[in-house]
């Protein structure tokens, strides 16, 4: 019999944890305080690991033992684990400690983990209740934490596993908050799409300037094959922030660069005077997005906009224009997700469309099934831009741009569709040949897109018409002519019966 903790076992007991918090706090919130819960298990069952390792090779020499945990990835200061926290779970001040051990374990880490806590109170009575209800459901949370089937020592679970657990959790918080998870969640399927389509390589940087709670840029990493690549990330909301920071160290990618910033009128991945420059650049933006800074863009320091300011109430082309900025120039590539409108609207969108077509850098459009999101039922597109289609660049005689309608391609589900591996295969396989399918993907011509105005709608390109069977009215109506013959017999005879029972008719 093994020890070892299966994937189904951590998230479902993970997941049962959240009973503590459900019908009292919103699940946009609760998420945040069983993800941190999550975090401090996994860091102290992994200290507790180490300080055993080291004293069964160093014996009582404490000196020793500390030296070499100090050469750790973190160092977990003396109070703070959970399990310490555990043996004071009846104390009345219980959220209070909480906090204080949170700060503690920031200050002593703090290359790694400064600021990941400050948006998370242990101690509030605005999200936990009252003191007596709070103290109830913190004790309770950390009881479910403590159980066998949380146990996270190495010895016991893979790493992989803990990240993957930390995801899983991130996507059911993603289906319980509704429209309000777009903020920090990218559906795995979509990711692993995303992921394809950019194609990193060894050695490649690679940045989500909208990165949510970091799976994207985790799964991007994934598909270079070593760990010879940097990741680096964007990200708005505070507590969103702290999330991909936490899923960075669950996943070992510590050395990630993730920017708490305003990526659109602030950005901080910068060098110097201008901004960072990266191999590969890939987001799921939020769509359309209100007040995104549309009256600084025309002063931007970094000049991102000189191609046209897009509308104040849609900030798509703003966030595409970035991405596209920070792109190593004739080599980076850009894949990004996008509501429809962003292929067909007219006035400044159609400028900078039609701007960035003419350029040739648009590579590749693919259509998505609809409800592939928790926040939207509508279908949405992925955009893939080459900067190294730019003149005088290694692909600058490839003038199509290849269009992929996926829209079928997906299984149906109880609330969302997915994506199968085969379908993502099937578009990853397309676009990496650029494969003309019928009624499937297609190549277009700069000419024929000029001809369309420069509007990207898939169905202008890819003739997914079924035509519909012909009819035969001639046969058709012999048919009926039939049953309606055979109609009167079996009047007549329904009459009979009923005369012979001494119904009137």
């Amino acid at each position: 019999m093994t020890d070892q903790l299966t994937q189904q076992q951590i998230n479902q007991t993970a997941w049962a944890a959240c009973d503590t918090f459900r019908g009292v706090v919103d699940a946009g919130q609760y998420k945040d305080y069983i993800l941190v819960m999550l975090f401090l298990k996994y860091i102290s069952d992994l200290w507790n690991d180490h300080i055993e390792t080291y004293r069964a090779r160093y014996g009582d020499d404490e000196a020793r033992i500390r030296r070499r945990l100090e050469r750790e990835r973190f160092v977990l200061p003396e109070g703070t684990s959970f399990y310490e926290l555990y043996e004071r779970r009846n104390e009345a001040n219980i959220g209070e400690l909480i906090n204080v051990a949170l700060e503690e374990i920031e200050d002593a880490n703090r290359t790694k983990l400064e600021g990941v806590f400050r948006n998370i109170d242990f101690n509030s009575e605005a999200n936990l209740g009252r003191v007596k209800d709070r103290n109830r459901r913190l004790k309770n949370l950390l009881e479910d934490f403590a159980k066998p089937a949380l146990n996270l020592r190495p010895s016991r679970v893979d790493e992989d596993i803990i990240g993957e657990c930390y995801i899983y959790l991130i996507s059911r918080f993603a289906s319980d908050a509704g429209k309000k998870a777009g903020e920090f969640y990218t559906p795995a399927a979509v990711s692993r799409l995303l992921a394809g389509l950019a194609a990193p390589q060894p050695g490649d940087t690679i940045c989500d300037p909208a990165c949510g709670s970091g799976s994207l840029l985790i799964r991007a990493a994934e598909q270079v094959g070593s760990d010879n690549f940097a990741l680096y990330g964007q990200e708005v909301n505070g507590a969103t922030w702290a999330l991909a920071r936490m899923n960075m160290f669950l996943h070992a990618k510590d050395a990630a660069r993730i920017e708490w910033c305003d990526t659109l009128n602030s950005p901080a991945l910068i060098e110097g005077d201008h901004l960072m420059k990266f191999d590969i650049v890939v987001a799921n933006p939020p769509f359309s997005l209100d007040k995104w800074g549309a009256e600084n863009a025309p002063k931007d320091q970094y000049e991102r906009f000189w191609r046209g300011v897009p509308p104040k109430s849609k900030g798509d082309y703003g966030f595409i224009t970035h991405m596209i900025e920070v792109a190593k120039r004739h080599s980076g590539r850009v894949a990004v997700i996008v509501p429809h409108g962003v292929l067909f609207r007219g006035g400044a969108e159609g400028r900078i469309r039609q701007a960035l077509i003419k350029e040739n850098l648009l590579d590749t459009v693919v259509g998505l099934p609809a409800n592939l999101f928790t926040t939207t039922g509508i279908p949405v597109a992925v955009l893939v831009f080459d900067r190294s289609r730019e003149e005088d660049s290694q692909n600058a005689a490839r003038k199509d741009v290849l269009f992929i309608d996926a829209s079928k391609e997906f299984t149906p589900g109880k609330t969302q569709n997915v994506m199968d591996e085969a379908h993502i295969a099937k578009v990853v396989e397309t676009f990496r040949t650029r494969a003309v399918i019928e009624k499937y993907s297609y190549l277009a011509s700069p000419g024929e897109i000029a001809e369309n105005d420069f509007n990207l709608n898939i169905p202008r390109y890819v003739d997914t018409f079924e035509p519909e069977e012909e009819i035969d009215v001639a046969a058709l109506q012999k048919e009926i002519d039939q049953i309606e013959t055979e109609l009167v017999e079996v009047r007549g005879r329904m009459r009979g019966y009923l005369k012979e029972l001494g119904v009137e008719v």
